[in-house]
């Protein structure tokens, strides 16, 4: 069985778990607080998620999802992480992070820094740019007409296509951005982030079929 380690368990690392559980996988969820503070979601999502320390997340992870603040990378287990898949569904705000200069310029992109930080591990931009309560209500089985479709960036094909399966058994379709250094065009302020899933006071969302997520994401300018 498939295991889904989740480092940083709040809004979308949360609603990521939920989906995975629903899916089958198994998932181990972490957070900077501590397993303790993680008991009441691990025994609602039931057997197949346990809570742990972000290392064991990291170790047990098949596939690891890394949902914490730019200004929080410093603080990732960085060898647990060699060799993984990694889901980095962060955005840089500088008003929470402090201004950074490399991404203030575009130099990186805040997932190129991740994956600067994470040298061996296998980055891909997921999730950044679709608000949890939409992520949860807009999963649909494959083959549905009204399925959503997510953007994806990474600089691994193999790590690309791993995301790509999950997604898919969460409900999902993707589409790829390109690689890491091409992720901005998700990043907040691009049409892709947010906006067509509706807005955020409609809790139901708008499906945002790949076609959409194409277009949008072919609109960004820097």
């Amino acid at each position: 069985m498939t295991t889904v380690g989740i480092i940083g368990s709040g809004m979308i690392g949360g609603t990521v778990a939920r989906l995975a559980v629903a899916a089958g996988y198994r998932v181990v969820l972490s957070n900077s607080r501590g397993p303790e503070t993680l008991a009441e979601l691990a025994a609602e999502l039931g057997p197949l998620a346990t809570a742990g320390t972000a290392g064991q997340a990291a170790e047990a992870g098949d596939l690891v999802l890394v949902s914490v603040p730019v200004k929080a990378f410093g603080d990732l287990p960085v060898k647990a992480l060699a060799g993984k898949p990694v889901m980095d569904t962060g955005n840089y705000y500088p008003q929470r992070d402090g201004q950074l200069a490399e991404l203030d310029t575009g130099a990186l992109t805040s997932s190129g820094l991740l994956q600067r930080d994470l040298p061996e591990a296998q980055v891909v931009k997921v999730f950044n740019n679709i608000f949890f309560r939409h992520l949860a209500s807009l999963a649909r089985p494959h083959g549905s007409p009204d399925r959503t479709a997510l953007p994806i960036a990474g600089d691994s094909p193999a790590a690309k296509a791993a995301v790509t399966a999950f997604l898919d058994s969460i409900g999902y379709d993707a589409v790829d951005t390109g690689a890491l250094a091409d992720s901005w065009r998700q990043e907040p302020g691009t049409p892709v982030y947010g906006t067509p899933y509706g807005p955020f006071s409609d809790e139901a969302g708008t499906p945002a079929p790949a076609a959409r997520i194409h277009a949008d994401l072919t609109g960004a300018h820097r």
